[in-house]
């Protein structure tokens, strides 16, 4: 009778094991279906964005016109090569997902450190992710910056018109001090009173002065000997050298610095 019980107690428990790993078997063929359906899904996805990616070259293709397009179109390549490496990212993600949930149902005994080894790699895909992000910023913020490759030089910019207004100022301000210079410098002029013959005179002036101011200085020097000057006026007097009557408001710096000639060649 003892021998009977064991029997039905072994019996009892090979079938209620054999009922456990058939449970264990469905189990593990649902996993499978559900593994094969992800795939399938994953297929579409991926024909779906390589159809994406192709629409996204033809639009590149078709928009390089200019140099600003250029940019746009590098800019539109590295943002389309930043989503790609997301989605092989996110692809090893659910393989790892898939693997961990196969594991879960096998009587390894390394099965927690399956579990650490998965967890890790999703962490790091997570950080990966975040990485990814901001390079993505990052070349957003390069999409609105220059090229260094290109000559812009013929475009506006404001610190290259500032700095060449500054040198323009410097090089106006240094040529006008060398002008101020040769205007101080002074000169000796003999000039002739004609009154019916000829009174020659020496008179020191500076080559800013004008013929106004020469005459005036001639006729302070003539009034002592001619008292006929005593009552007349600038005026009155007229600077002529050699074929040409000279204006009053003309200064000697004028006729320097033009190197101007009379009519029969003379200085």
């Amino acid at each position: 009778m003892a021998q009977y019980k064991g029997a039905a107690s072994e019996a009892g428990r090979a079938m209620h094991l054999m009922k456990k790993r058939e449970k264990q078997r469905e189990q593990m063929e649902q996993m499978k279906q559900r593994i094969a359906e992800e795939n399938i899904m994953k297929s579409n996805i991926d024909k779906k964005f390589s159809a994406h990616y192709d629409a996204v070259e033809a639009e590149l293709k078709s928009s390089t016109v200019g140099l600003v397009t250029l940019n746009d179109m590098k800019a539109k390549q590295e943002a389309l090569e930043l989503q790609l490496k997301l989605e092989k990212l996110r692809e090893k993600e659910r393989k790892k997902e898939a693997k961990r949930k196969i594991s879960c149902l096998s009587f390894t005994v390394g099965e927690e450190e399956e579990e650490e080894e998965v967890s890790e790699e999703l962490e790091e895909v997570a950080l990966d992710e975040e990485e990814l992000e901001r390079e993505e910023i990052a070349a957003k913020k390069r999409k609105l910056g220059k090229n260094p490759d290109v000559d812009t030089s013929f475009l506006p910019d404001r610190d290259r018109e500032e700095e060449e207004n500054r040198l323009r100022e410097e090089l106006r301000q240094e040529w006008e001090a060398k002008q101020e210079k040769i205007k101080s410098e002074e000169i000796e002029i003999t000039f002739s009173y004609w009154d019916g013959s000829g009174h020659r005179r020496t008179v020191k002036m500076k080559k800013g002065n004008t013929m106004q101011q020469f005459l005036q200085k001639a006729l302070e020097i003539l009034r002592k000997d001619f008292s006929e000057l005593r009552s007349a006026g600038v005026e009155q007097l007229m600077y002529i050298k050699e074929d040409l009557i000279i204006p009053h408001h003309h200064s000697f710096y004028d006729f320097i610095v033009t190197k101007a000639r009379g009519l029969c060649g003379v200085d």
